[in-house]
């Protein structure tokens, strides 16, 4: 049975995807998140335990990374330090999985935008995640939509972003996040670009 923890498990993504984790896995789901009764319903779930706190703050996070096989991380706010911790603790505790969110366009690879700081904090974190020693996959999903669909394609880092004016379903993120936790070896070491192909 695989464990993973859901780091930043009340974003929107991350709901989807714990839902499609339940439904399609026997995993075992670590929700780790701030104020963790925003997701008191779930505590019951038998395949679940939440975690309440910060993903800066090292101690609690070394603690919720013992036994973990795969994290995600679904982050927001101060990006680039909360992901210094995640590949610090994780490098530490010999945790080598690791499924990091950002966003589109942090290469510049979106043909006629350039989106500037706006996205330093997905870029910083994302170069920081890159750099590390672990198996990452850093997904760079198009804006979002919460249509009740999978449907999307992939572009590697290095690649044209395809369709960047079509949005892409919190679905097929979790989606693409189920069959990365689920295919050994997919993925790592990659940065994908996720489009919506409606």
């Amino acid at each position: 049975m695989t464990n993973i923890l859901i780091i930043g498990a009340h974003g929107q993504i991350a709901r989807v995807a714990t839902r499609l984790l339940l439904e399609r896995t026997d995993a075992m789901l670590t929700l780790y998140l701030r104020r963790a009764n925003r997701l008191e319903t779930l505590a019951p779930h038998p395949r679940i335990r939440l975690v309440e706190g910060d993903a800066t703050d090292a101690a609690s996070l070394r603690a919720a990374l013992k036994d973990q096989d795969i994290v995600y991380a679904n982050l927001s706010g101060d990006m680039a330090r909360q992901a210094r911790t995640i590949v610090s603790e994780m490098t530490a505790a010999g945790v080598k999985r690791l499924i990091f969110i950002s966003s589109m366009g942090i290469y510049g690879e979106v043909p006629g935008e350039r989106y500037r700081s706006i996205l330093d904090p997905y870029r910083d974190s994302a170069a920081i995640v890159e750099e590390s020693t672990l198996d990452f996959t850093v997904i760079r999903p198009a804006w979002l939509n919460d249509n009740d669909e999978i449907a999307y394609g992939l572009t590697r880092k290095g690649e044209p972003f395809a369709n960047p004016s079509k949005t892409v379903s919190r679905k097929s993120i979790s989606d693409l996040i189920v069959r990365l936790v689920t295919e050994p070896g997919y993925g790592v070491g990659e940065s994908l670009g996720v489009h919506g192909t409606r």
